[in-house]
């Protein structure tokens, strides 16, 4: 065989995983013999002490071959002076092939030493045949070496033989022990997938004794090395995706091991592609009037439910038709696709069947192992010591993040009484987690009524909000109200409850950003209720509304609130009677958001409404409101322009013989012309080029 031949042969036999390593390099003849020995050296001298974990026969016996060929680089250095030109041509081509299988031993023994633990394991055979590959590679270069044609001493050449005669005999070598480990890792998931849940001893005995996995850092590095494995393999690896999710439930079993990587261990689903009310990756993203984006499913539902509002920003909405958002939906394919995610094409035509593509679901196994996980956090959540229901409370709280089937898992496996006892705990620790855990397990709509109809439970949250001893508790006990504040039979028991509606309006007065924004959609939930008017009220909900207007991270909340606590005359009173809140509502439409204005326009028709003459005489007296009514009519949203019609004709109804007399030319093409896009009625005056007398102290702007 001609020498070209042999190599081109040897280099189709490359490990298909290591190919983006091995181009061909463009070496410096005259410091070929220097570069070789340098390269040999450094292998030896890394990895003749550096046993990895797996592979261990084959790695010694790689480096026993790469000691033979230090030896015969540095006698042909010494025998050539540092230079190849007086060896024969094939001797410098095999030496130049020498450089690259010496690459490859270096990339292939870094990757047995530095790789996961299990990952090694479950790609066991594959790497032992990647070490016998090379081992073919070295006998071929020996044999096609032209030893005959170069100067070399009787031990050299003897130990090159005897290399020759031990790589004729070299055999692939797959390890027996590491195989029974592989084998008893897959008759764990057969039991999983069979209803049985492995004995913890043996799971210990196989993680911790076995493998070495026996802290909570070493457990991270495993889960992130197989993540990085999935993706970058994207969904073309073996085992598939589903074993390696498999290892990540069963690993949830060992305690003390499960952390926040572990509770993360599916591909972390970016924030914009999961659905604000379930929190899942979306299927079918759906934008509504309030131009907030949903999975069709989840907003249908809550739409069903009888809501009127948008959910994530408390806008009332227009109309309840749902756009497809085909952008987002087209990322969200994308994002699959590159994750191996599998997903059907969104659907085509406005009529076409909303099928939502299908997400990414858990192997058997790993369902059995999240239920045998929940029902073994559970346990200890209720039977352990102290320090072992804080642990067990923390792990729940990252389980219940994974998606609503491990809520529902948590759930019927008895947890919200213990999480509920545990938030009286003095251990700031044990109460946040336990808080927490219940937040995640509510956005489950099955564990909403779980939750309120456990005996204590809600008042142990109202508890934590009023007195819990960190701020994240306080703040994830007022986000766990509003998320059972989504059912609208809760509402008015959640207001009734002692203390939750002070303490609500106390953080939207007093809490940071994001307990701020808790509290003002907690509050706005409450306030959809027409009965909890008067305990609003009374709670001093009114003045944090008002005075959260000037904050810009909940101004469109809180007017939103007022809004519906002005639909009713006691809320309306309530409202007139803080001095701020005109003047909040006014800046609002002049400087706030979009939302923010259509919010504030509404607060103030409904208080024209039921507030009575004296309140709307203090609307009309209200600086350059008329400009801003004027200008909504043309920049505001639909929903902004409608009501800004209608508060134009509550003014007209309105006027007095002593009120200023104001000439706004046009005012009714603004209503009736586009501006507003708001249909004629009986009792509206604005019909053409009319004066409208409106009680105001300064002039329009």
């Amino acid at each position: 065989m001609a020498t070209a031949a042999i190599f081109s042969s040897l280099r189709r036999r490359r490990s298909p995983s290591l190919e983006a390593f091995l181009a061909p390099v463009d070496l410096n003849e005259v410091a070929l013999l220097q570069t070789l020995a340098a390269v040999a050296a450094d292998l030896v001298t890394c990895f003749s002490g550096n046993s990895t974990f797996f592979q261990r026969r084959n790695s010694r016996s790689l480096i026993r071959k790469i000691e033979v060929f230090l030896v015969l680089l540095d006698y042909l250095k010494d025998a050539y002076g540092g230079s190849v030109s007086s060896l024969p041509p094939n001797a410098v081509v095999c030496l130049k092939e020498l450089y690259l299988v010496l690459y490859r031993s270096k990339i292939l023994l870094d990757y047995c030493v530095q790789s996961s633990k299990l990952w090694l394991l479950l790609q066991n055979q594959s790497i032992s045949g990647h070490f016998h590959d090379l081992d073919q590679e070295i006998l071929t270069l020996l044999d096609v070496f032209p030893f005959g044609d170069v100067i070399l001493s009787l031990d050299v050449r003897e130990q090159i033989e005897l290399l020759q005669r031990q790589a004729r005999r070299s055999k692939l070598h797959i390890d027996k022990n590491d195989e029974t480990l592989r084998f008893q890792f897959f008759s764990f998931l057969d039991e999983f997938e069979n209803g049985k849940i492995p004995p913890e001893s043996n799971l210990r005995f196989f993680f911790v004794e076995k493998l070495g996995i026996s802290d909570a850092k070493s457990c991270r590095a495993e889960i992130e090395y197989l993540e990085e494995q999935i993706v970058s393999h994207e969904g073309d690896v073996e085992p598939p995706a589903s074993v390696l999710n498999g290892f990540v439930a069963i690993k949830k079993q060992r305690r003390g091991l499960i952390s926040q990587e572990i509770a993360d261990t599916f591909v972390t689903i970016p924030k914009d592609f999961c659905c604000p009310i379930s929190l899942d990756l979306m299927h079918d993203p759906v934008i509504i009037s309030t131009g907030q984006t949903y999975d069709r499913g989840s907003i249908s539902r809550w739409m069903e439910e009888g809501h009127c509002n948008c959910p994530k920003t408390g806008q009332m909405l227009s109309n309840t038709r749902l756009v497809p958002n085909k952008a987002l939906r087209n990322l969200i394919n994308q994002w699959c696709l590159a994750h191996g995610i599998p997903h059907d094409d969104a659907p085509e035509g406005p009529d076409a069947s909303p099928e939502p593509f299908a997400a990414a679901l858990p192997t058997k196994a790993a369902v059995e192992a999240n239920k045998a996980t929940s029902a073994f956090l559970v346990k200890h959540l209720a039977n352990g010591s102290q320090g072992e229901k804080t642990v067990a409370a923390r792990e729940i709280r990252l389980l219940a993040k994974t998606g609503k089937e491990n809520r529902g898992f948590i759930a019927e496996a008895g947890a919200i009484p213990h999480l509920r006892d545990l938030l009286s705990s003095q251990n700031p620790v044990a109460q946040e987690n336990s808080v927490t855990a219940m937040l995640n397990l509510s956005i489950y709509d099955k564990n909403k009524s779980r939750i309120m109809d456990e005996q204590r439970c809600l008042g142990s949250i109202v508890e934590v909000l009023r007195f819990g001893l960190t701020t994240e508790a306080r703040e994830n006990a007022a986000a766990t109200l509003f998320s059972l504040s989504a059912v609208h039979d809760y509402k008015k028991k959640i207001a009734d409850e002692d203390g939750a509606v002070e303490a609500l309006s106390r953080l939207l007065r007093d809490g940071t950003p994001r307990g701020k924004k808790d509290a003002v959609t907690a509050l706005f939930n409450l306030s959809t209720h027409s009965e909890n008017c008067g305990r609003m009220i009374e709670a001093g909900a009114v003045a944090a509304l008002v005075a959260a207007m000037g904050n810009d991270g909940v101004a469109e909340e809180a007017a939103g609130a007022l809004a519906l606590i002005l639909r009713q005359p006691a809320g309306a009173a309530a409202v007139v009677k803080e001095d701020a809140a005109l003047a909040g509502l006014i800046g609002m439409m002049r400087c706030g958001t979009p939302r923010g204005k259509e919010n504030a326009v509404a607060a103030l028709l409904e208080l024209c409404r039921c507030g009575g003459m004296a309140a709307t005489e203090k609307v009309l007296k209200a600086p350059a409101l008329a400009g801003l009514v004027h200008s909504l009519l043309f920049t505001g949203t639909k929903r902004a322009r409608r009501k800004a019609a209608s508060l134009a004709r509550v003014f007209q109804r309105c006027e007095n013989g002593n009120a200023a007399e104001v000439r706004l030319s046009g005012y009714s093409r603004a209503v009736y012309a586009g501006g507003a896009n708001v249909a004629p009625t009986r009792d509206s005056s604005f019909v053409g080029d009319v004066s409208v007398r409106m009680a105001i102290s300064v002039p329009v702007l």
